[in-house]
């Protein structure tokens, strides 16, 4: 397993079914998910695993978000970081992607993850990462990096107005990625009337079973 150093922690990127080689397949029950609540990538995949009716096939292990560490970390996730990688020493933070056929950790990128659980494992649910759209899908990520700038919520609101969906005319992980943004505590308090089709655009997909099962303490 290759690790790539990044701060606060290194960041796995194993993928499944990407590289034979890697011994990572596509195969259903393998694979677990850790996920913190409250954490914006674990909100992400949360969210994505939903929509895909992904319960049986890949399980989620919730961890008590009162149980961190003082690095930001979880003691329950120590033993996978401590196997996946040689005198581990960092934070063992969430979100993880583990197979529990080795123990050990394929990935804590929330891109990856979400991408490789669309592409491996649905067999129902929208098509959440369209054949060629995968570059305006990355524009849209980092469009929601800065959500609470005005300008790119004058875009979005733009999209918005003309279609009933970011990339137009079905739902796709770029709604995801906007609903994330949009209903993190910090960015929703910038909410105004100036934006009606993207904030309506929000509620409605707070109203669907996916989004609202993980809606927890998100603002309405």
């Amino acid at each position: 397993m290759s690790v790539i150093p990044l701060a606060p922690a290194p960041a796995f990127r194993g993928r499944i079914g990407r590289d034979p080689r890697s011994g990572h397949y596509a195969v259903p029950r393998r694979y677990r998910l850790h996920l913190s609540p409250g954490h914006d990538d674990c909100l992400r995949i949360a969210v994505v695993h939903s929509l895909l009716g992904l319960d049986e096939v890949c399980p989620v292990t919730v961890l008590d978000p009162g149980s961190g560490c003082a690095d930001g970390g979880h003691p329950a996730l120590r033993p996978l970081y401590e196997a996946s990688a040689h005198h581990y020493r960092g934070p063992a933070v969430a979100p993880v992607l583990s197979d529990d056929w080795s123990g050990r950790i394929v990935s804590t990128h929330a891109p990856d993850i979400m991408r490789d659980l669309a592409r491996h494992f649905a067999s129902a649910g929208p098509e959440l990462y369209p054949c060629g759209e995968d570059a305006a899908i990355e524009a849209v990520e980092q469009l929601c990096v800065r959500a609470a700038d005005p300008a790119v919520r004058d875009l979005l609101e733009e999209r918005l107005t003309a279609h009933p969906y970011v990339l137009g005319e079905r739902l796709t992980a770029a709604d995801v990625e906007v609903w994330v943004a949009l209903t993190r505590p910090g960015t929703a308090a910038h909410r105004t009337d100036d934006h009606p089709a993207l904030w309506s655009h929000v509620r409605r997909l707070s109203a669907h079973p996916a989004f609202a099962r993980h809606r927890g303490d998100r603002p309405d």
